[in-house]
């Protein structure tokens, strides 16, 4: 199928979105004292790698498979034992992570509304979901930590 002009100029912004996710998860795992939070960066860290390489299929016309899911994240935290230091160290990434999450998210809207083709709006509200997922998980850890003031 041939990508409209506005539809390859989304999809190249979409992935360059997914390789900063990418980048700062894998860096955040390296930076963060709490081994829950390393996890949880880790394991985001490659669901947006799947996020990319779903982009760079859609780029070719091609409507990638959404079955099966993505790697399931965790779902319950505990509090962190780290020092104060390390969790307000901890903190500054999960508020930064939570904040690139709801961001993306957005452009994953903006697409949804953009394509043309319904396999591919249902590519990309499957990846905005997920993204979704991923600022709930970040929340739940932050909740749990008492990073987060309602």
């Amino acid at each position: 199928m041939m990508l409209t002009q506005k539809e390859s100029t989304l999809l190249r912004d979409l992935k360059g979105q997914e390789q900063i996710c990418t980048q700062k998860y894998t860096r955040y795992a390296d930076m963060c004292c709490d081994p829950q939070l390393k996890t949880l960066f880790t394991t985001l860290a490659g669901h947006e790698r799947k996020h990319y390489d779903t982009l760079t299929q859609m780029e070719t016309g091609t409507v990638p498979s959404m079955q099966g899911g993505a790697t399931p994240l965790p779902v319950e935290f505990t509090a962190s034992a780290c020092a104060a230091e390390q969790k307000a160290q901890d903190e500054y990434l999960c508020k930064d992570a939570l904040a690139m999450e709801k961001f993306v998210s957005g452009d994953y809207n903006t697409g949804v509304f953009e394509f043309r083709d319904k396999a591919m709006r249902d590519a990309l509200n499957h990846i905005q979901t997920e993204e979704q997922q991923h600022g709930k998980a970040l929340y739940d850890y932050m909740a749990a930590n008492n990073m987060y003031c309602a």
